[in-house]
């Protein structure tokens, strides 16, 4: 009982403390690269339905006159409705509010990586009955950062608003595969610690980079390049900086909260 305890503590103070720290470093590092490519993005949307309100009217010119006045009636009538009754998706103001919701989803996030790593240290501390320090604990954040950034973000870096992508089924199947294929090369290589063990991991960790992740053959987008790599790199850190705290603190708290760990 105390060890399900000092799991969800840990878990919990961990996943708030660190969620809210990394809402903090975004708010310098990914969220203004994100308004200006919002930016571009707009302007972009706007261009194209400037294009498309302009060549509809050319379209209609080949119709009868009084054909194409009733149809214009009606098509801004039905375009009316379909404005009111189908909108734009839902997304919070700017400001307090966007904030509010980026900090929630980052402090949910953290807590459900935390219960991920609590459970580790929870069984690594009751297969060596010894309790975990603070820097074995940064080490498995590392190979969080791995296995849920560095290893995806080699095949499907991180996206800006405005860029395209493949479909999102293939995107999602093939992150899911490269995070599973990096996490049992590491394991494979760090616990078994053989030589055929070590082999195995590191095609493991190859594999799914050898496959491909799914891309577009053309890409068209006005979101500047530059913009595109500080995004990556800026998330990136911003995922190290995460991981790393989250490591260290939920392995720290859960030594705290563990009766079988050292003081």
């Amino acid at each position: 009982m105390s060890t399900f305890r000092a799991i969800v503590f840990a878990s919990v103070i961990s996943g708030f403390i660190v969620g809210l720290l990394v809402t903090v470093v975004q708010q310098f590092g990914t969220v203004p690269l994100i308004l200006k490519a919002e930016v571009y993005e707009k302007s972009a949307e706007t261009r194209q339905n400037e294009a498309q309100a302009t060549a509809q009217p050319a379209a209609a010119g080949h119709d009868h006159a009084d054909h194409d006045h009733a149809a214009h009636d009606h098509g801004d009538h039905v375009h009316g409705a379909g404005d009111h009754d189908h909108g734009s998706a839902w997304e919070p103001r700017d400001g307090f509010e966007r904030n509010a919701y980026t900090a929630a989803a980052n402090v949910l996030t953290a807590i459900g990586f935390a219960l991920l790593l609590a459970g580790f240290f929870a069984m690594r501390s009751g297969a060596t009955g010894a309790g975990v320090s603070w820097h074995e604990g940064l080490l498995w954040g590392l190979a969080g950062f791995a296995v849920f950034t560095l290893a995806p973000g080699l095949g499907l870096p991180p996206e800006l608003p405005g860029v395209p992508a493949a479909p999102l089924l293939s995107r999602q199947i093939w992150w899911l595969t490269a995070v599973l294929a990096t996490a049992g090369g590491l394991a494979l290589i760090v616990f078994r610690r053989t030589v055929p063990a070590a082999i195995s991991g590191v095609i493991l960790l190859t594999l799914p980079h050898l496959i491909g992740a799914p891309d577009l053959a053309n890409i068209e987008t006005n979101v500047p390049s530059s913009l595109t790599h500080q995004f990556v790199t800026a998330v990136t850190v911003t995922s190290l900086v995460f991981w790393t705290l989250l490591g260290g603190l939920t392995s720290a708290v859960f030594a705290r909260f563990d009766r079988g760990a050292p003081a």
